[in-house]
């Protein structure tokens, strides 16, 4: 009878099943970083710190190690935590909960809904995944509308082009997102507000985004109070959660503000476990990461994810190591002019500076031939503005300069528009024909 038994299939079970928990204590905390010995783990493995009472807990992620001890961050509050605390690796890394009940639902940095509200979703995606096979993703032949007149008339983007937007603080951004979210052809849109004001959130959601805007879009936010690691993890999770939806087969508009602040985030996670600064404090692993979050976005075989990414210039500067950095990454780049929003010029989009790397693949030839019109138009009259504005230049000098100060009106006020102001993209191309013709 005992020869029957399986029981080399038995054996087999009992070596691999663990039949204890393995568990550590905290040994050392300094500044960010919770030394912990006594466990093995994997980095990005999650734990979670028992405090004192027995009850509560901290949840936190591992960032690196350091000889024999783990080197943990904390997803929450470090209150609390003292020498002795046991430590609990959890086997697993971060995982978000993905489904169309997310839809109309504003998420934490964790990917949990912030008024505790329950998610009807039993399915999640890992929070760290790979970029689409770059021989399987679909080349961009389409015109993805955005709704904004100087960006679709003159910086056209692609379905799945993933394009950046410059700008120093003040000058607009926010609002800029907000009429694309509202506004565009997309059939989801996944906001992530990295490191935003614990203000701005609630304002962005009822006047930028509007009840339109909010019921096809899932919203992601990590405010500047959150712990490092939370801001950083934001980033991700609104990228998966995009993800999710692009692999349903949807048109995703994903928008992130700003890549700035998760570059701020990888900076104080890599400081604190002994990265060494380089360019402007800045540590390696952020160059390293920003490649990893960007190239997730764009086509795949089944969807695709049309990416604004906002960068924060310190100071107007468009050559800061990050924003230097995010545009050779992307497919285009949006600069906002704190001159222009000075002069009352919403959205305050500088054209001469923009582009877009892939209009002329998608547009027709005439809207290219209109819009290279338009630039060359503002272009001669940047250079004769003093000139003009003094009453030196004389009428019939320069046929160009003519031509310029004749039609320089009509552009300008193609080029503004009003938050509430909603043109087609068929619209957009009749309007500049009009102008020109």
């Amino acid at each position: 009878m005992m020869d029957k038994l399986p029981f080399k299939e038995f054996k087999e079970a009992l070596n691999k099943e663990s039949f204890y928990k393995k568990m550590g204590k905290v040994s050392q905390v300094i500044g960010l970083t919770i030394e912990v010995e006594g466990i093995k783990a994997f980095v990005g493995e999650l734990c979670e710190i028992i405090l004192k009472d027995g009850e509560s807990k901290v949840s936190a992620e591992v960032v690196g190690f350091k000889e024999d001890k783990v080197l943990l961050m904390a997803l929450g509050n470090l209150e609390g935590v003292g020498p002795e605390c046991v430590v609990v690796p959890k086997n697993k890394s971060l995982k978000v909960k993905v489904g169309d009940d997310l839809l109309g639902k504003t998420l934490d940095g964790l990917g949990n809904p912030i008024n505790n509200e329950e998610l009807l979703i039993d399915k999640k995606y890992r929070v760290h995944r790979e970029p689409p096979n770059p021989l399987k993703r679909k080349r961009i032949d389409k015109v993805m509308s955005t709704g904004v007149k100087a960006i679709d008339g003159m910086l056209t983007c692609g379905e799945g082009q993933r394009v950046g937007i410059f700008a120093g603080s003040g000058v607009g951004k926010s609002t800029l997102l907000g009429m694309i979210s509202r506004y565009s052809d997309s059939d989801v849109n996944v906001i992530a507000l990295i490191g935003e004001r614990g203000r701005e959130v609630l304002d962005f959601i009822e006047k930028d985004l509007g009840d339109d805007g909010f019921k096809k879009s899932v919203v992601v936010c990590a405010t500047s109070d959150q712990p490092a690691l939370v801001r950083l993890k934001a980033a991700f999770v609104a990228t998966a959660v995009a993800e999710y939806f692009r692999d349903q087969g949807k048109k995703v508009m994903l928008m992130m503000d700003s890549v700035t602040r998760f570059a701020m985030a990888q900076r104080e996670v890599g400081l604190a476990i002994g990265e060494p600064p380089t360019t402007k404090g800045y540590t390696p692993s952020v160059f390293a990461l920003l490649p990893k979050l960007l190239e997730r976005s764009g086509t795949s075989e089944k969807g695709s994810i049309t990416a604004f990414y906002t960068v924060l210039v310190d100071g107007d500067d468009m050559n800061e190591p990050i924003a230097d950095a995010v545009r050779g990454i992307l497919d285009g780049h949006i600069v906002l002019s704190r001159k222009l929003a000075s002069q009352n010029h919403f959205p305050a989009i500088d054209v001469q500076e923009s582009v877009s790397r892939l209009m002329k693949e998608i547009v027709s030839d005439k809207q290219y031939s209109m819009s290279g019109k338009m630039r060359d138009v503002l272009a001669t009259y940047e250079k004769s503005e003093d000139l003009i504005n003094v009453g030196a230049y004389v009428e019939g000098t320069n046929p160009k300069v003519d031509e310029a100060v004749n039609l320089i009106e009509p552009i300008n006020n193609f080029l503004i528009q009003d938050t509430n102001d909603h043109l087609r993209f068929d619209e957009t191309i009749s309007k500049m024909e009009e102008i020109l013709e």
